[in-house]
């Protein structure tokens, strides 16, 4: 599995395809944190903000850089499509934890704020939940369930209004509001990692879906 992921994570990383969400993070960032001199746990919302489209495109980038024919090399060689689909995870896992240590790090150097290990350890956490939850959504609307990605892509951007708007709705929104409001970190963290269990849960439940159409069109 790891020399998989190890494969997976160098086709992207060589395709470049990994640029798009890249910069999309980094600006985003900089647009939401630039000017912010309030409490590091509102700017660790916005940045978690942030990871979920990056997360997203990122995922759809991934799955959709092999053609059919060269995916079915992989499948064979890896030992089936549920390996597959996991390595496809775990890589959209490192890239995302690469963008949170650049969301930990980024929102420090425009001011002169000096984070506690509460505050690092609930960006981190805020940051993975948004991470998970936008997985979640490329892989459902990634080319493994959807054929036409002008379908996949409408409904990629209705999940994500849903996810970010609905009250209550996601892990996500109810993560946001209520790190908005937080004035503590270290009473935040508690409902946070509840949150980031119940997003690594959606992200278990879509690749339980994705696998379930992949293997019905097999």
């Amino acid at each position: 599995m790891i020399a998989l992921v190890g494969y997976m994570f160098t086709v992207l990383l060589l395709s470049q395809r990994y640029l798009a969400p890249l910069l999309l993070f980094l600006g985003l960032v900089a647009v939401l944190t630039g000017s912010d001199t309030g409490p590091l746990t509102a700017t660790y919302a916005s940045v978690a903000g942030a990871m979920l489209p990056c997360s997203v495109w990122l995922t759809m980038a991934l799955v959709g850089l092999e053609d059919r024919t060269h995916r079915s090399v992989v499948v064979v060689s890896a030992g089936g499509p549920l390996r597959v689909l996991l390595a496809t995870v775990g890589t959209a896992a490192v890239w995302c934890l690469l963008l949170t240590a650049a969301g930990l790090v980024l929102p420090l150097l425009s001011g002169t704020r000096a984070p506690g290990l509460a505050d690092l350890a609930l960006g981190t956490a805020a940051q993975l939940t948004c991470a998970f939850t936008g997985t979640a959504v490329g892989l459902v609307c990634s080319r493994l369930v959807f054929r036409r990605q002008g379908h996949a892509l409408v409904l990629a951007l209705v999940l994500l209004l849903a996810v970010l708007l609905g009250k209550g709705v996601s892990p996500v929104n109810i993560l946001l509001t209520h790190l908005q409001d937080a004035p503590d970190p270290a009473d935040a963290l508690a409902p946070t990692g509840a949150l980031l269990a119940a997003a690594a849960g959606l992200l278990a439940a879509a690749v339980a879906v994705t696998q379930a159409i992949t293997r019905r069109r097999a």
